[in-house]
């Protein structure tokens, strides 16, 4: 492996890394975060009149996971293609 290919790589790697880092951010906010604030939440009402802070622990929680799975696919690839790795 040339000295070339190993810096791409490993600015492939941090990248990703950094991707990473922020959607697990993002996890750790959505899941605790919710959970710290839930009576604050619960001062609000949505859809037919559920407490914010039980829609966060049930659905709303799970929504974002998935759109964070999603992100990451897609962050990927542009990351992927970026460093000339995409499948």
């Amino acid at each position: 492996m040339t000295d070339n290919e190993r810096e791409r790589l490993e600015a492939h790697f941090r990248e990703n890394a950094r991707t990473v880092f922020w959607i697990l951010v993002v996890w750790a906010l959505v899941s605790y975060g919710a959970a710290i604030i839930v009576k604050f939440l619960n001062q609000f009402k949505i859809l037919t009149g559920f407490p914010l802070g039980y829609y966060m622990g049930s659905q709303g929680s799970l929504i974002v996971f998935v759109l964070l799975i999603f992100y990451y696919a897609w962050r990927m690839d542009q990351i992927d293609r970026k460093y000339g790795v995409e499948e």
